[in-house]
């Protein structure tokens, strides 16, 4: 399937923009929030679902090439980092939340975008909990995962998903 060149530009535009928000950062304890996930929300939003994954695709594969796009830096080595799989996760969060928003007639940006976190969450915290139990061999429950890789980013997340969903509202009524 052909993609248009439109499609193409706008999701390398967001691959890019994913890159640049991961070195936007607020000192965290272990993990630093960055713009990331709104990024990637926008993505969603703005983005029909083939073109907003392609967008995430494309930054991952670019930094596990060894491009140090990931807040961290880039290679391979990355996949056994305790924080992959929230990268994994902008994938089908990205997906999602455009799936979502182009279902409905009436668009409900903030639930899309909610959605597209919980997601992002969902694969982050289940490759955290394998990641830390079976690569570095702690013992840690699922509850703990949850405190450590989902409880502490909610608010900052949620303020990240008004402003998304408020931005792109927008940006595609001015496409209109």
């Amino acid at each position: 399937m052909k993609m248009k060149s439109k499609s193409m530009i706008t999701a390398a535009l967001f691959t890019c923009m994913t890159a640049i928000a991961a070195f936007i950062k607020i000192p965290f304890p272990v993990v630093p929030v960055t713009l990331q996930v709104m990024v990637v929300i926008m993505a969603g939003l703005i983005l029909n679902p083939r073109t907003a994954a392609l967008s995430q695709i494309a930054y991952i594969i670019i930094g596990l090439t060894g491009i140090p796009v990931f807040t961290e830096g880039g290679g391979i080595h990355y996949i056994f980092s305790p924080t992959f799989g929230y990268l994994l996760g902008y994938i089908p969060g990205a997906w999602i939340t455009a799936k979502i928003l182009s279902a409905g007639e009436k668009k409900n940006y903030f639930f899309a975008a909610l959605t597209g976190v919980f997601i992002i969450y969902a694969i982050g915290a289940s490759l955290l909990f394998f990641n830390l139990n079976f690569v570095a061999k702690n013992s840690i429950s699922i509850l703990d995962t949850a405190k450590i890789g989902i409880l502490p980013f909610i608010v900052p997340d949620i303020i990240k998903v008004l402003a998304a969903a408020a931005i792109s509202k927008k940006i595609i009524a001015r496409q209109k």
